[in-house]
């Protein structure tokens, strides 16, 4: 090693009580009394000490300095870890959802749910009046279809109902893509595609569904869209969503364009019902169980469907169905309250949305949203405390690259090492070389946000049950069996949160009432459903039954 001295500054000490003298160009030579001053035959035992000691003290300098770095490393890597910790515990504060919060959320539900029945526009709750007023009792009988249309596919259904204590006998389905063309071109181009369809399906058909002379297919269609309904079998777009745009479309009859298309087609069919997925949701639950009440739909959006008896409806001014009873609508991803706990993230996620200030409940407990609240998160966390490195990965920094589905596998990981969670961050962020610190930091993340979603979600569901008088125990009443149907991938896949939401609702019920609710998985409404709708609402209900 080199040591560059200074000729005229001493700059060390030795360790010794005694200073070190460093030669100057001056004094190179230790000069002896008993040598000649200039003899250079003789060893310069000051020199050598001198390079020695030099040599000693610079290292321990250097060891010194080294250490001071790790420390002052160390120091860092604590204080950006105390961020981020501090960041998800703020996090966590901001999404806390205690019994108290979630029975405050669950009484505005309720109050929400009496203004949209009052009156159109007297609340964020649509409480659409979906016009079913005759759900299916499994005595249904007969052929029937289903055409769901919700986005840039449509299938086509046929199901085979067997009558009492058969249930479903057949179904058979096939699933067509929209051309792109056809989904910004003429609304007789869209509906003529879907009718062509939807023949050549009945044309493969075998002897078998025939149809007894004089008497029609009869379909149900789920219409995925936001349109004003008039009736079981009419209703105006309002208008096209998920990348359609047909302009000449908005304030049509759908059902009118679809019959049109039928017939230019020769096709001998009616369309029976118009539904929602969710109404239908609650036809198919309540089709294989009577005692189903509601359905709810957790999936990349979210919604709820409950019976209600007509006359607790002032705004429905037409006759008092036969059964007393109409199915509503409820569009619950709009509910909104003062009690819900949202975060900077929410705010800034639905400042940034296509549409702001609405389907707030839905942002905070849907599909399409958990896995963005975490990335957000992810983003503030590795900028203000460097977790990921000096720079935020730039993948980090795109809008809904991490989904749901993601999210979900990360929190179900349960490898020692967190190995799915290290690949989802290194294949889908690019982040690789993570820590398992920071692993178990993203599951946190994921937990706290899946487990405010599903509370909330159970706090939805509560006020749903009050409306109905079915949170609670009536003196002198035997409690009746609840039912809540229950569809969407989020539900069916996501399993932290669908145990804590059902969790969650048990312990706000109560043992005794909550022993009486019960949550049933009800597969495809928007199919099944649909058809089983155009069923109970069959022109030749009355026929068959006699």
């Amino acid at each position: 090693m080199e040591v560059l001295v200074s000729p005229t500054k001493p700059l060390l000490k030795s360790c010794s009580n005694s200073p070190l003298i460093i030669p100057n160009q001056t004094n190179l030579a230790f000069h002896s009394p008993h040598s000649p001053p200039n003899n250079s035959s003789q060893p310069k035992p000051s020199i050598i000490m001198g390079k020695k000691a030099v040599m000693i003290v610079c290292g321990a300098t250097v060891v010194t300095v080294a250490a001071a770095v790790v420390v002052r490393q160390r120091m860092r890597c604590c204080g950006e870890w105390s961020k981020a910790t501090a960041i998800v515990k703020e996090l966590e504060e901001k999404c806390g959802t205690p019994i108290a919060k979630l029975r405050q959320v669950a009484d505005a539900m309720t109050v929400e749910m009496h203004a949209g029945l009052a009156s159109e526009g007297g609340s964020k709750l649509k409480m659409i009046i979906s016009y079913v007023d005759n759900l299916p009792t499994g005595n249904e009988k007969g052929l029937f279809y289903a055409l769901d249309l919700g986005g840039t596919n449509f299938r086509v259904l046929r199901v085979q109902l067997g009558g009492k204590g058969r249930g479903l006998v057949n179904q058979e389905f096939t699933e067509v893509s929209i051309p792109e063309g056809l989904m910004v071109g003429t609304t007789e181009a869209l509906f003529d595609f879907i009718a062509a369809e939807l023949a050549k399906f009945v044309g493969k058909e075998g002897p078998e569904y025939q149809l007894p002379p004089g008497r029609q297919r009869e379909l149900g269609f789920t219409f995925s869209f936001p349109v004003q309904q008039t009736s079981i079998n009419s209703g105006t777009l309002i208008k096209w969503t998920k990348g359609f745009s047909i302009d000449d479309t908005v304030g049509r009859d759908v059902v009118a364009e679809l019959s049109k298309a039928i017939e230019t087609q020769g096709l001998d069919m009616r369309v029976s019902a118009l539904v929602n997925d969710t109404v239908g949701t609650l036809a198919g639950g309540i089709y294989n169980n009577n005692d189903v009440v509601a359905a709810v739909i957790l999936g990349t959006g979210t919604n709820a469907a409950y019976v209600e008896r007509a006359q607790a409806i002032p705004k429905w001014h037409g006759l008092v169905p036969k059964s007393g009873d109409m199915v509503i609508n409820m569009e619950w991803g709009n509910f909104r309250s003062t009690h819900l706990p949202l975060t900077d993230y929410d705010h800034s996620l639905d400042t940034e949305s296509l549409n702001p200030g609405d389907q707030i409940f839905e942002k905070i407990i849907s599909g399409m949203y958990l896995g963005e609240i975490v990335r957000r998160t992810l983003y503030r966390i590795a900028e203000e405390a460097s977790i990921f490195g000096d720079t935020v990965p730039p993948k980090l920094k795109v809008p809904f690259i991490l989904r749901t589905p993601d999210m979900s596998a990360m929190h179900h990981d349960t490898s020692y090492d967190l190995k799915v969670v290290r690949d989802i961050l290194k294949n889908i962020l690019e982040i690789s070389n993570t820590s398992l610190k920071v692993r178990k930091l993203i599951v946190e993340l994921c937990n706290i946000v899946a487990t405010r979603g599903a509370r909330l979600a159970a706090a939805g569901i509560l006020g749903v049950l009050k409306k109905l008088g079915r949170d609670v125990f009536r003196d002198g009443e035997k409690q009746k069996k609840t039912v809540i149907a229950l569809d969407g991938g989020l539900f069916e896949h996501y399993t932290e949160y669908s145990k804590c939401m059902e969790n969650t609702l048990r312990e706000l019920l109560g043992e005794e009432v909550g022993a009486s609710i019960v949550i049933e998985h009800s597969n495809d409404g928007s199919g099944i459903g649909a058809a089983l709708i155009a069923a109970s609402h069959s022109q030749y209900l009355e026929d068959d039954e006699s």
